[in-house]
């Protein structure tokens, strides 16, 4: 499964500076892939990025791979926009959480007769914990498990690194539109 993420990925991760880093991305993915009892690297591509409203079809890896870049566009936009940018940004960091930001719905999510809904394990914890705890097992640095946790619901009035705000910008940018179609809210 390692290599069709690291090819799902890739692009991605190629821009990592840091090798270690972008190779232990990968390596939380598989191993929750594992967990949560995924047999392979199609059946990801299957997993709906949210099971709150109707995704109209895009997958969880889709989803991921948009708001890694969503977020990694906002933080160039800054960096070559501003004369002086008034905090460091770590591209590394804002990819690597991007990319794990929703790493634990692999293990919030199951199928089970054909449909997909919350697994036991997904009503215990949240993705944004399961998914900081399977990068800490992992040894991924503090900074990026605040980035996991606090890119939803659970990172609101929490201190937070400027990477994981741009992610929760981007994953909110595309799961918001989702909704409002839904509701009848979006004008299309």
């Amino acid at each position: 499964m390692k290599k069709e993420l690291k090819k799902a990925f890739g692009e991605l991760l190629a821009e990592m500076k840091d090798k270690a880093l972008a190779e232990k991305v990968v390596e939380v993915w598989a191993d929750c892939a594992k967990e949560g009892g995924w047999k392979n690297f199609d059946e990801l591509c299957e997993i709906p990025f949210t099971l709150l409203t109707p995704t109209d079809g895009v997958n969880l890896i889709e989803h991921t791979v948009a708001v890694t870049k969503g977020a990694l566009g906002i933080a160039k936009a800054m960096i070559s926009t501003y004369k002086k940018v008034p905090f460091e940004i770590n591209l590394d960091w804002v990819i690597a959480g991007g990319l794990l930001h929703d790493v634990g719905k692999l293990m919030e999510i199951e199928k089970a007769d054909g449909t997909y809904r919350k697994s036991y394990a997904g009503k215990c914890a949240r993705h944004p914990i399961s998914g900081a705890i399977a990068a800490a097992k992992h040894d991924l640095p503090l900074e990026i498990q605040n980035i996991i946790i606090c890119h939803a619901k659970e990172g609101e009035g929490r201190p937070q690194r400027i990477e994981g705000v741009f992610i929760h910008q981007a994953d909110f940018a595309t799961f918001n539109p989702a909704v409002m179609k839904e509701k009848g809210q979006l004008i299309i």
